[in-house]
């Protein structure tokens, strides 16, 4: 299954929220991915410019979009960004893949 990470970012609310009522979310959110048919591998707080991260396993990019609007829905979340990652192994692939298109490819003026 595909590999997705995701930058979560509270909005002021969701915040009063963590502050109101202090709780492990771990749960919460692992739940809402396996009601998508994934399953997450890791959920963190972070600090600098978002407030979690998330790695979950999802069957495409529609389930990991679907899950970031659901939880948007709710106002608690100001911003979220995800992000399709790749094992380095099954980058090699997709490198490859871009080696034969280089040489076909015309850069803008040539």
């Amino acid at each position: 299954m595909p590999l997705f990470i995701s930058y979560v970012s509270y909005s002021n609310s969701g915040i009063k929220g963590l502050v109101d009522k202090p709780a492990d979310r771990t749960a919460i959110i692992g739940a809402m991915v396996e009601q998508a048919g994934g399953k997450l591998q890791g959920a963190f707080m972070t600090t600098g410019s978002h407030d979690a991260l998330l790695v979950t396993e999802l069957p495409d990019g529609a389930d990991a979009v679907a899950i970031g609007m659901a939880a948007a829905a709710s106002g608690a979340i100001a911003k979220i960004e995800t992000v399709r990652a790749w094992k380095m192994s099954e980058f090699k692939p997709i490198a490859e893949k871009a080696a034969k298109l280089a040489s076909v490819y015309v850069p803008p003026g040539k």
